[in-house]
């Protein structure tokens, strides 16, 4: 029976042969928990549009770029 000690590093061991530093490292990158309050900064710095203005713009840019 391993301790989680034991499994951890042979976890990174893998990743490390598998992935590379850099691929290892993005993995674990992915089970980042993150800080704050993502819905309330959100709404500091998206515009405020309806859902009508936003699929005017949609329909907009798919036009520009036919």
């Amino acid at each position: 029976m391993l301790t989680l000690n034991e499994i951890r590093t042979l976890g990174f061991e893998a990743l490390l042969r598998e992935l590379g530093p850099v691929g290892a490292i993005r993995f674990i990158q992915q089970y980042e928990t993150g800080r704050g309050d993502y819905t309330r900064d959100r709404r500091k710095w998206l515009p405020k549009k309806s859902a009508r203005e936003i699929g005017k713009q949609i329909v907009k840019e798919r036009q520009k770029s036919k």
